[in-house]
């Protein structure tokens, strides 16, 4: 190994739907990060390794940052946060608009932290060419230091700028993991997260605020022939246990169907997928139910 390899952890930091799940996978080349058009659908700080010839990238891919109203929404932005302080570099990823002046949540932390901070522009690809540079250019007032790098999370333009700038901000030092890893989450928790995932795909309204998924039973002794696999889908109220049920159970055989696909992909094995759905009143508000669940509440 050479001696001026590099590893080190860099934070994915954003507010909600900026694409910084989309921009994880693209990364680490397969699905890790499960995506949605809903707010609030990276609730777990998620690692993603990255490994290249001269450096092991450790992305931590992290809830959107927003107003902190709530338990919940106080634990998601306390995981985001706690990962801007630890890493080794901060990739600040940004919808194609102007900065927001009035944000008192993200940007003071932005200012404040004594690590090298890139600042990169997604959804280039959803705006003509000739709006990227007055973009540019005030994310540059704000940040004169920090690179400005224009990319698309979805098409994969802009990677290897990303990837590059990067690299040169990273620490020397040997790989923290074997070169075939690409996560430290267990298949058991991506199994739950795939299943939440499918939730949110169906569900309207108020209802994907109020899920939260637990995998109860995960039996791997006849793998790869099966894996049995049982989960419990909580909300806060019996209305949304209905709809997530759905007339006659059709809808919640739809998301069991669709995750158990995804999740079979995943283990590659053949997989029983048991679903139930079950209120836990308010949980959003428990501090103890956001601890029981995984959160820290």
């Amino acid at each position: 190994m050479s001696e001026a390899f590099k590893c080190g952890y860099i934070a994915l930091i954003g507010y909600p739907n900026v694409g910084k799940s989309t921009l994880l996978n693209r990364l680490v080349g397969g699905k890790l990060a499960i995506t949605s058009p809903k707010p609030q659908t990276t609730r777990f700080r998620l690692l993603g390794i990255v490994n290249l010839p001269e450096a092991q990238m450790l992305f931590l891919d992290t809830p959107g940052v927003i107003d902190p109203r709530g338990a919940l929404n106080e634990s998601l932005v306390q995981a985001a946060l706690t990962a801007l302080a630890e890493a080794d570099v901060v990739v600040w990823l940004n919808e194609p608009r102007p900065p927001d002046r009035q944000d008192t949540v993200l940007l003071p932390h932005l200012r404040q932290i004594k690590r090298p901070l890139i600042v990169a522009i997604n959804k280039v690809d959803s705006v003509p060419k000739p709006k990227l540079l007055p973009l540019i250019q005030a994310y540059h007032d704000q940040f004169p230091d920090s690179p400005i790098i224009p990319i698309s999370a979805l098409l994969g333009d802009g990677m290897a700028d990303l990837l590059a700038e990067i690299t040169k901000r990273l620490p020397a030092g040997p790989p923290f993991y074997p070169p075939d890893q690409d996560t430290e989450a267990t298949e058991r928790f991506l199994a739950g997260e795939l299943i939440r995932e499918r939730v949110l795909h169906h569900a309207k309204e108020e209802v994907p605020h109020a899920v939260a998924v637990v995998v109860e039973e995960f039996d791997e002794s006849r793998r790869p022939e099966l894996v049995r696999i049982q989960a419990i889908i909580y909300v806060e109220r019996d209305s949304q246990k209905a709809i997530i049920i759905g007339k006659q159970g059709r809808l919640l055989k739809s998301i069991g169907a669709e995750a158990r696909k995804e999740i079979e992909a995943l283990l590659d094995a053949h997989v029983y997928l048991d679903l139930w759905v079950k209120v836990w009143k308010n949980w959003r508000k428990d501090p103890r139910a956001l601890r029981t669940l995984g959160y820290r509440g």
